[in-house]
């Protein structure tokens, strides 16, 4: 644990292979995505609606870090030398976490589309 709060660790182009506990963790991360990815795709063609949006994003969300999730496990895996950084995983994290907020924002605006919806149905209901 010592060694993920040094710079060496994080910035180092020649890593070691990830330790096992962290290559399990790892793959049950890429095995959720892969997971998410069905699942929103289902959702996608099943539901329509206002949510419909969220679905869309979330599932190129999980198919988009499927993808780069893949290509880091084999460079780490290969022990390519500047593509297996652990920098990498670092920006990779903060980009997910970054997409999932946007995504969060699409998903609050709902109620408020939901209420536009109703307000319009009412005024189309006095119009000829």
């Amino acid at each position: 644990m010592r060694n993920l709060l040094t710079l060496q660790y994080w910035f180092n182009s020649r890593p070691n292979a990830l330790e096992g506990g962290a290559q399990k963790f790892f793959l049950v991360f890429l095995l959720a995505l892969l997971i998410g990815c069905f699942v929103f795709q289902y959702l996608k063609t099943k539901k329509k609606g206002p949510y419909l949006k969220t679905w869309k994003k979330l599932q190129s969300f999980s198919v988009t870090n499927l993808i780069i999730g893949l290509f880091l496990l084999f460079f780490t895996y290969e022990l390519v030398p500047f593509l297996s950084a652990r920098i990498l995983f670092l920006i990779w994290g903060m980009g997910m976490i970054f997409w999932l907020v946007l995504i969060g924002r699409t998903f609050f605006e709902i109620p408020k589309i939901k209420e536009e919806k109703i307000k319009e149905q009412e005024f189309k209901k006095y119009v000829p």
